[in-house]
């Protein structure tokens, strides 16, 4: 007879792994695990089911030393602590940790990953992906509450012109065309983006794209 927990973890395996769940098959590095923590509280939130191969196999926990990095990632390797909670469940005779991570109150968290350094990221579909320089800026006007009403000048008129004849463009080159300065053109596009008049999709490749809508 299959117990409730199994009948639950499975339940879960058979999502496979997308924007909210994510499979590890052992802890073996907290700061690398941390990139997961602050994805997931950036975004939407989500799950690790901890002690599952890439495939859906049940390997379970091994070790004490597997749920201290799982503590240590949340708490030690993020800045500021993410919030993260943990649930045993029994498999086959093996135990499967499933740690969830709600959404942040404050964004951005920043995982570690290097000495003294720190960077944001978020999750698309089943990737960790390092956060736009455009998306830092909304959360700062987020946080601060700036540009809650858009004031539509000739110059954002003309910018936002620029960015639908364009096409989708990287940020680099926006700022060629645009003949602006970085920070200028981050704030901007960070404006238009939340006005929803411009929309930032990801390329696949560490870039983030940026074009009218």
């Amino acid at each position: 007879m299959i117990s409730d927990d199994s009948r639950y973890i499975l339940r879960l395996i058979s999502e496979g792994e997308h924007q909210q769940q994510d499979f590890k098959y052992k802890i073996t590095d907290a700061m690398k695990l941390a990139r997961s923590v602050s994805a997931f509280a950036n975004t939407e939130g989500g799950r690790l089911l901890i002690g599952i191969r890439d495939d859906g196999a049940v390997s379970g926990v091994r070790s004490e030393e597997e749920i201290y990095m799982m503590h240590a990632a949340a708490y030690e390797y993020c800045r500021p602590p993410s919030s993260i909670h943990f649930d045993t469940y029994h498999v086959a005779g093996r135990q499967v940790v499933v740690a969830t991570v709600p959404p942040a109150q404050h964004k951005p968290v920043s995982a570690r990953i290097g000495d003294g350094e720190y960077r944001a990221f978020i999750r698309i579909a089943d990737e960790n992906i390092i956060a736009s320089p455009v998306q830092l800026r909304m959360w700062k006007d987020e946080r601060s509450r700036q540009g809650a009403v858009l004031h539509y000048t000739d110059e954002e008129s003309s910018f936002l012109k620029m960015i639908s004849d364009g096409g989708m463009l990287p940020l680099n080159q926006i700022v060629r065309r645009s003949g602006m300065g970085r920070y200028q053109v981050i704030a901007m596009l960070s404006r238009l983006i939340r006005f929803g008049l411009v929309r930032q999709e990801y390329a696949g490749d560490g870039r983030f794209l940026f074009g009218g809508k």
